[in-house]
């Protein structure tokens, strides 16, 4: 089970809203966390965050354990004279996962407002159009507002942030239900991480943080790499679980962490990845095979620089990219005993 402290990270940081290039409230809270665990803080210009461990050796590598903060969402692409918005989506929605979803707007100001993605009634639809999807330019989300107006009053704008609503809800003693797990997960096991190292002697300088904008093409990835130039690098992820209706299915929760050999941007350097599989093995740690047609920020910061040795220690959960998927904290556990031992093991960056 999951102390009352790493609960209390899952539930505050799946709850910040936090879209890709509105992340601020995010950093906002790692800095918080890391400060009392690191020797500095470095950011990139684009809002990427990476707490520092210094290692007394002179001629210490550099190791970079990497998650993302951003989630998806969307934002106001247009204000309608009824005071009803139109929306834009940031990063990959399913359309079918979205109407009649309450939703949390918040101004550049900060204001929130609550609302919610409109639907119609079936029995005020014409039967054919009752098998239609309905995609997300046709979709608005009304927040209340009597019109334009109305709309300008509140302070809202174009380009303001939009969030589906996932509230935080513990289901039994392994399983956690909220919004953002991808990839608020990463940044729960940073901090995790850098508190657990506090008073361990390291033979490597290490970065961990998190990086933006993974949600709508890597780029914090590619800007943090080439702020910390590291020799290795270890990025962390949430990826689907393929199993709740498939029980044969790769990706299954409550397996263990991800030994992620490809995905669709990066294959996973060899030796790094049997160093995972053997670290599960003389440990004991459940684990299980993955393969991916998506990606993570290694796909970027693998091919950075003059190339970056890379591995992804990634955990699944059902309905990602969604406002309610399920996370198993035995797969949590399992990849936070995996990390540990890397970074404490003798070879990591030989």
């Amino acid at each position: 089970m999951l102390s009352k402290e790493q609960l209390q990270w899952f539930e505050e940081l799946t709850q910040i809203d936090g879209v890709s290039g509105h992340e601020h409230a995010v950093a906002s809270y790692l800095h918080k966390a890391y400060f009392p665990y690191c020797d500095e803080i470095v950011r990139d210009n684009l809002g990427s965050i990476m707490a520092v461990k210094k290692s007394k050796n002179p001629n210490a590598k550099r190791v970079m354990v990497l998650a993302h903060m951003d989630e998806i969402g969307f934002l106001v692409k247009e204000v309608m004279n009824n005071g009803v918005l139109k929306i834009h989506p940031v990063g990959g929605w399913f359309a079918q996962t979205l109407l009649a979803h309450r939703v949390r707007l918040t101004t550049r100001k900060g204001d929130t407002y609550m609302g919610a993605i409109s639907s119609t009634p079936p029995h005020m639809l014409e039967p054919k159009d009752r098998v239609k999807s309905i995609e997300i330019p046709q979709m608005v989300v009304d927040v209340g507002a009597h019109d334009k107006e109305d709309i300008s009053k509140m302070g809202i704008s174009v380009g303001d942030m939009i969030v589906v609503q996932g509230v935080f809800e513990q289901l039994n003693d392994h399983r956690l239900l909220a919004k953002a797990f991808d990839n608020r997960y990463g940044c729960v096991m940073s901090i995790d991480l850098l508190k657990s190292l506090k008073d361990v002697e390291l033979d490597f300088d290490l970065y961990i943080g998190a990086s933006v904008q993974e949600e709508v093409g890597l780029r914090g990835a590619q800007t943090i790499t080439q702020t910390v130039k590291p020799d290795v690098a270890i990025v962390l992820d949430c990826s689907p679980a393929n199993d709740a209706l498939d029980s044969k299915a790769i990706g299954k929760l409550g397996e263990g962490v991800l030994i992620r050999m490809m995905d669709g941007s990066f294959i996973a350097d060899k030796e790094m990845i049997y160093k995972l599989v053997d670290v599960c093995v003389k440990e004991s740690i459940k684990h299980q095979y993955y393969y991916s047609n998506g990606g993570t920020d290694a796909g970027i910061v693998h091919k950075s620089l003059e190339g970056v040795k890379t591995l992804t220690c990634c955990l699944v959960a059902r309905g990602i990219h969604t406002s309610s998927s399920i996370l198993d904290t035995n797969d949590y556990l399992a990849a936070k005993k995996a990390l540990m031992n890397l970074l404490v093991g003798d070879d990591l960056v030989s």
